[in-house]
């Protein structure tokens, strides 16, 4: 008898299981049509109007990316992939909030609630290949060490300059709760004056552990460049980000004004799948994030508040924006949201969580 009543609760068990399987697929399914990437791209018109002629070129991540889809077969795939991915996390937040920015998209980004990943601190771990060809540009440890502390008070939003965060914004800054680690110095002599942009210097100084380490390479770019970051998805043996050294940290070899930092936070933004706040359009091009108000293009030096465009008052502190270091100040609650989804199930960098 005993047999016969534990048979048929394990009848009664695998019964309730195939009745529960086809609704979970049912309701994942759903979730999954409700993805929306008609607003998705990658290439952008890299024409910048409103910059001076004389001034420095901020960041080429962009154009970088250009010319990266241009060279790599299949990379436009698996740059969808990683947006469906992010979009389809976001997409299950219980307020069902992830739609765009402003009206710029569907579906596109976070909104001003964590997704709940449950990760805690990510640490990445840092390898800082210094390449020179001078003693200037041979950076010092002390300098190299104000660049991680730069990022880890940027990334945490423990940064002494949030407090200039307008109120119709204070409330959504944010903590990323993404930590950096410098675990290397790798120092290169180099007679080689100017490094240019298509990776010469990753090539010649491959990255250390791609999958789980975070590689900048500090040298001089030429061009008046800053620097530039390549997206997740790319190819690993040049994945990471590249600085000018007057442009690193707050110390030493350093150039106003952009002497505070802000283009590595600018930069480890974008490998970590942010995109400029403007969109690198016009008023309808979105960044993916719904928190970010629209806006038809970069911001320069440090505009008065509030800016307005697109009908909307700019986010000109945001480290997304092209401002002096000291203008910027601030990461978006859906920005965060949406650099998080990297480290998930299915990421492009849960490298550093696996």
């Amino acid at each position: 008898m005993k047999k016969v009543i534990l048979g048929i609760a394990a009848m009664a068990f695998l019964f309730a299981s195939c009745e529960q399987d086809p609704n979970q697929t049912i309701v994942e399914e759903q979730q999954e049509a409700q993805i929306d990437m008609s607003d998705f791209y990658l290439y952008t018109d890299s024409s910048d109007e409103k910059r001076s002629e004389n001034a420095p070129e901020k960041c080429y991540s962009m154009k970088n990316l250009n010319r990266l889809l241009n060279e790599k077969k299949g990379l436009h795939k698996k740059m969808y992939d990683v947006e469906a991915h992010t979009r389809k996390i976001l997409a299950k937040k219980p307020d069902g909030v992830g739609n765009g920015n402003g009206g710029g998209g569907n579906d596109g980004g976070g909104g001003t609630t964590d997704p709940g990943d449950n990760l805690g601190v990510v640490n990445i771990p840092v390898v800082v290949h210094v390449i020179y060809s001078n003693s200037q540009e041979n950076i010092s440890d002390q300098q190299i060490n104000s660049q991680i502390s730069v990022l880890n008070s940027d990334f945490a939003a423990s940064n002494n300059d949030a407090n200039n965060v307008p109120s119709e914004f204070a409330g959504l800054v944010a903590d990323s709760e993404i930590s950096f680690t410098l675990a290397e110095v790798r120092r290169e002599a180099n007679s080689r004056t100017s490094w240019g942009t298509r990776d010469d210097m990753k090539y010649a100084y491959p990255p250390v552990s791609p999958a789980n380490t975070l590689n900048i390479w500090v040298c001089n770019i030429g061009g008046g460049i800053l620097g530039y970051a390549q997206f997740p998805g790319g190819p690993a043996s040049t994945d990471g980000v590249v600085i000018s050294p007057q442009y690193f940290g707050t110390t030493g070899y350093v150039s106003a004004p952009f002497d505070k930092g802000r283009t590595a936070t600018h930069e480890v933004g974008h490998y970590l799948n942010l995109r400029h706040i403007w969109g690198d359009g016009r008023c309808k091009q979105d960044d993916f994030v719904a928190d970010t108000p629209e806006s038809d293009g970069p911001n320069y030096g440090c505009p008065s508040y509030p800016t307005v465009n697109c009908r909307n008052t700019d986010m000109t502190m945001n480290y997304m924006d092209y401002t002096n270091d000291a203008c910027m100040y601030m990461f978006s609650e859906g920005q965060k949201s949406r650099m998080r989804t990297l480290f998930m199930d299915g990421g492009a960098r849960t490298g550093f969580i696996n």
